[in-house]
């Protein structure tokens, strides 16, 4: 089941550079004759599926180790697999991410996150730095991180914060969804974008959550920097086969993993042959990581529709927190 009625808490947004390819991304098809649309474009019209099991991050017990060989790719994601089971959490003891005795959120039958790793069999999805590890964050965004941490505690302890719906995440609220992005990053589920292109632009609808970004690539400049939006502000152009889409003006309740109201976010979508786009993107915040970096995903054309992602409809969470808060208060 590719939609889902929950909602889960997050943290959205980004920040960016221009990249490069990297030596491991996929290239492009030298016996392969991209197709263009009808005004010119080149084609990366599709449903294109983005999971897997390629970890963000290098684990740290890999050291340097940029890939994987044949025989460690089967047992990593073997024990990858296992470890992500949900159906094999004991859900008396919980599991690395729950604390002990709390409710496991739902089974495994609602996942989708994919069970392998990419093609290359990169040890993360980060490329650069060449460590595969997002580089330290600065002091204040450390600060930011525990308090949010502090307060993601009090929630899982039941003492949430539910004086209004403007104290629940993003997420709760079905405004943004944790891979829907931007950036796009593999996540639980819903890892599907569907591009759409038209003459001066270009449109992803992601399958997590319900919005379309729409991205003109008619030369205009960003909006002033006092217009604010939650998935940013998304500018594009051509750069050979590459569209590059140049993204700002983000608003501060907007977060990447933890990123700031000045993320800066740079993504390049290279179709290299007629079932792979190879999305990169760099995020550049200089108040949250001590500099930019870069990861790369290889993305899959599938056949299959943009099922709609209905958070609100029948989705009684938000209500029953807010009214569950008054209980408790009485």
């Amino acid at each position: 089941m590719r939609s889902h009625l929950f909602a889960l808490i997050v943290l959205v947004g980004c920040g960016v550079v221009v990249i490069g390819q990297s030596a491991s991304s996929p290239k492009p098809a030298s016996n392969w004759t991209p197709a263009r649309t009808a005004d010119g474009q080149f084609d990366l019209e599709g449903v294109w599926d983005f999971s897997t099991i390629t970890p963000l991050e290098r684990p740290s017990g890999l050291g340097n180790k940029q890939t994987f060989t044949d025989e460690e790719a089967v047992a990593f994601e073997r024990e990858e697999n296992l470890r992500q089971n949900r159906d094999l959490i004991d859900s008396k003891k919980g599991g690395a991410q729950y604390l002990p005795g709390s409710v496991i959120p739902y089974n495994e039958f609602w996942y989708e996150r994919g069970n392998k790793i990419i093609g290359s069999k990169r040890t993360s999805l980060v490329i650069d730095p060449p460590d595969g590890r997002i580089p330290p964050l600065t002091p204040d965004a450390q600060q930011r991180l525990d308090a949010q941490a502090a307060v993601a505690r009090e929630e899982q302890l039941g003492r949430v914060r539910a004086d209004s719906p403007l104290d629940r995440s993003l997420a709760d609220r079905c405004i943004l969804g944790f891979n829907a992005g931007p950036p796009m990053t593999p996540g639980a589920y819903n890892n599907h974008v569907q591009i759409a292109q038209s003459p001066g632009y270009v449109t992803l609808v992601v399958e997590m959550v319900h919005d379309a970004r729409i991205v003109p690539i008619d030369g205009r400049p960003h909006l002033p920097s006092h217009l604010r939006q939650y998935k940013g502000d998304s500018i594009g152009r051509w750069d050979g086969r590459t569209l590059v889409i140049d993204t700002t003006n983000f608003l501060r309740e907007t977060s990447f993993r933890g990123s700031s109201a000045s993320l800066h976010l740079v993504e390049r979508l290279t179709r290299v042959d007629a079932d792979t786009l190879l999305y990169e993107f760099t995020v550049d915040d200089p108040k949250t990581w001590t500099k930019p970096w870069t990861a790369a995903v290889p993305m899959k054309r599938v056949q299959t529709p943009i099922y709609e992602y209905a958070c609100h409809e029948g989705n009684y969470a938000l209500r029953n927190i807010l009214s569950g808060a008054r209980a408790a208060e009485r």
